[in-house]
């Protein structure tokens, strides 16, 4: 709704005590709708770092490949093992490994060009991704375990 159309439905109201309220709820509301509607996405970089690293295999959706790649949708092994996973990403991972009670035996190829920064990226848009409700992962927690990991 244009300002100059607001102006006017707002000024066929007499008292000032009704106008102040009004106009913040349709500015609140035209904002709003504004964000919602910009399909604003918070993890944008890891978005793009997954499509180019991870999806080939985990698959765009994070479904994996049954029986061959855990799916990092909805995975327990992820949720329970955030900081584990930039290991996994940095240095591959030769184990076998259970996820949501299925057992995966695929080497996972490291991505050592990767660093702590586009790391966490990744994670944090894994863990907000496709239903996941991981906490957000700071970059001092990435660097951390990555001094760990071996």
């Amino acid at each position: 709704m244009p300002a100059f159309a607001i102006g006017r439905f707002l000024g066929k109201f007499r008292g000032a005590s009704l106008r102040f309220p009004l106009l913040l709820g349709v500015v609140l509301t035209v904002s709003a709708l504004a964000f919602t509607g910009s399909g604003c996405r918070p993890y944008k970089k890891g978005e793009a770092l997954y499509k180019t690293h991870c999806a080939n295999c985990h698959m765009p959706d994070g479904t994996g490949l049954e029986g061959n790649i855990p799916p990092l949708a909805g995975s327990d092994y992820f949720l329970a093992n955030p900081v584990a996973t930039a290991c996994n990403i940095r240095y591959g991972l030769q184990d076998t490994i259970r996820v949501n009670g299925r057992v995966y035996s695929q080497p996972m190829a490291a991505i050592p060009q990767l660093g702590e920064l586009e790391i966490t990226n990744i994670i944090n848009y894994i863990g907000h991704s496709w239903g996941n409700r991981a906490p957000y992962l700071s970059l001092g927690k990435v660097k951390k375990a990555l001094e760990e990991c071996n």
